[in-house]
């Protein structure tokens, strides 16, 4: 990382940010800093964040490689990283401070260095005299704190990922939806359709063209998928899908119903027909019927009740889209796959929804505008593999996942095939969703209502 305007202009860079190599001269420079300058340390600023291997410093070094700052962050609990970050002995050269900016510059190098490895909450406690800095960065004021006998002002940096998602994914929906009224009375934002005067339940989608042209079978396989999750949502077992396929050429259309028919054949849902068209853009929709003589409403719960997430944590990120698509389902075989869509069917929850574009933070907010309520997610409760990070795992598509609330112990111990289930929030008053931390902080992932599209009636 550099400081790009003069490197813009064609002049050499003032100094370089990168992770440290030993980090010794780091140590020095800090024990230079915090205990012979400021006598913040009798002997030494070292602590157990110093062992811990996940601990991560930056270094900024000037282009004859001459250290003038540092920094240091990483997860701020023991055990697996849940997202939670802390920065600190934040130091620079006093030879080099003011004019170059080089403290802020490492602050913003660590925000952004703790955002790519997923945190959702990084903080920092800096002395008071170092406040207004922090907070021209963009910083929050969290309350005043002690450290080494000295006043100190906990600070947080706003991240911003899950509200970023909801707004690009859901926002607009109310303002287009207006008037509409999909699902009928009782239903709003729901997985999927009643058809009036029959326990027909339908479920449509779109694939992504950009995917549909650069990954035909793993679309063709998605289609399905997402149809069979939103009729599972709804208590609904499946009869059959309609799809309609287009694509430049026969070859391109033929690899996009390869991976139809391979996870129809693992579902065990017929095809039931389609349209397909050549010589055209690559798209994909597919629409899938189910029956449920009662469906689940996703706008069915209630403030007070137990929000579960049940997911499919096996599998990896699917390669080209780690961070984005979690692929579990394609490894599974049709009785896992099948066991799993019986879930809801089988917990009846008060409410459920399927975890799709609004990622996990995102579905719980559609779920608790539905119900007319908030909600908030204990993140450390949350299943997740062990090779997602937690920002990537809370935004991403999860293959299968459902979020339910209400059913006391039965929805716990429904049947849900490879999929685990755990209680991990509740819902509330108000609105939005928060997340809820170890150390009992709440802070914001969604602000208010994801859709605008109301509460189901």
């Amino acid at each position: 990382m550099t400081d790009l305007v003069p490197a813009l202009l064609g002049a050499p860079a003032a100094f370089l940010i990168r992770e440290a190599g030993d980090g010794r001269e780091y140590a020095r420079l800090r024990a230079r800093v915090f205990v012979d300058e400021q006598r913040l340390f009798v002997r030494s600023d070292r602590d157990e964040r110093d062992a811990d291997p996940r601990t991560i410093v930056l270094e900024a070094r000037s282009p004859d490689g001459a250290l003038l700052g540092g920094v240091r962050l990483g997860p701020a609990t023991d055990g697996p990283d849940i997202g939670w970050w802390v920065g600190g002995r934040l130091a620079v050269d006093a030879s080099v401070r003011g004019a170059q900016r080089i403290g802020p510059a490492l602050i913003r190098a660590a925000c952004a260095h703790a955002e790519r490895h997923g945190a959702l909450r990084f903080d920092a406690t800096v002395q008071d005299r170092w406040r207004r800095m922090f907070e021209r960065l963009g910083w929050q004021f969290i309350r005043a704190v002690t450290v080494a006998g000295r006043a100190h002002s906990l600070m947080r940096w706003p991240i911003g990922r899950i509200a970023a998602l909801t707004a690009a994914t859901k926002a607009p929906l109310g303002a287009l939806l207006h008037g509409l009224r999909p699902g009928g009375a009782g239903f709003v934002g729901d997985d999927g359709a009643p058809v009036p005067g029959s326990d027909l339940i339908a479920a449509c989608d779109a694939i992504l063209p950009s995917m549909v042209e650069r990954d035909p079978d793993w679309a063709g396989w998605c289609a399905v998928l997402v149809n069979v999750n939103d009729l599972s949502a709804m208590g609904a077992v499946p009869v059959g899908l309609l799809n309609t396929v287009a694509g430049r050429d026969a070859a391109a259309v033929g690899r996009t119903l390869a991976g139809l028919r391979r996870a129809a054949d693992a579902y065990g849902v017929p095809i039931l027909g389609g349209h397909t068209q050549l010589g055209v853009p690559a798209a994909l929709t597919a629409t899938a019927l189910g029956r449920a003589a009662s469906p689940v409403r996703g706008g069915g719960g209630r403030p007070g009740q137990t929000v579960r997430l049940t997911a499919d944590l096996g599998g990896d990120w699917r390669p080209g889209y780690h961070g984005r698509q979690w692929d579990s389902t394609s490894r599974r075989s049709g009785a896992q796959l099948r066991a799993m869509l019986g879930y809801v069917a089988a917990a009846r929850p008060a409410a459920a929804k399927d975890v799709s574009m609004a990622g996990i933070a995102g579905t719980l907010g559609m779920l608790a505008e539905a119900s007319g309520c908030g909600a908030v997610l204990d993140v450390a409760a949350v299943p997740r593999p062990a090779g997602a990070s937690m920002g990537d795992w809370l935004t991403c598509f999860p293959g299968f996942a459902m979020l339910t609330t209400g059913a006391g112990g039965s929805a716990a111990d429904a049947p849900a095939g490879p999929a685990v289930t755990a209680d991990c929030g509740a819902l509330t008053s108000g609105r939005g969703v928060r997340l809820r931390w170890p150390d009992g902080e709440l802070t914001e992932a969604v602000h208010s209502a994801v859709t605008g599209m109301g509460r189901a009636a």
